[in-house]
């Protein structure tokens, strides 16, 4: 069956860095996007940082631009997320997306906090 297994997350000090994975299964990687969203408590889903199927395009949220960098491996079934530079409004649940045509996968979600 399908699966998007977040993992990487935890505390963290402002200014430090965290490096979240996404490992997928059930399904053919290489032909999805691949999009990290995040929900910060009372909040809504927000898209994070988007990566196409070859890898080629980004996007960033303008929050996050020059800080996190969205890189994936297509041979290992997965994305990564690597936060650098991280501040207490960072504080959220990851959740790791998959979208392909008609298909659209989540993750269970992996909480970082950000916090002195």
């Amino acid at each position: 069956q399908v699966q998007l297994v977040e993992s990487g997350g935890g505390l963290v000090q402002p200014g430090g860095s965290l490096r979240l994975s996404c490992a997928a299964s059930g399904f053919t990687f290489s032909e999805f996007a691949m999009t990290w969203y995040r929900q910060a408590p009372g909040k809504g889903r927000d898209l994070v940082a988007s990566i196409d199927s070859a890898g080629g395009y980004t996007i960033y949220a303008d929050s996050v631009k020059g800080r996190f960098v969205i890189p994936r491996d297509n041979a290992k079934n997965a994305v990564y997320l690597q936060m650098n530079s991280l501040k207490a409004e960072d504080t959220a649940v990851y959740y790791c997306n998959a979208r392909g045509g008609l298909r659209n996968y989540w993750g269970q979600g992996t909480q970082v906090t950000v916090s002195s």
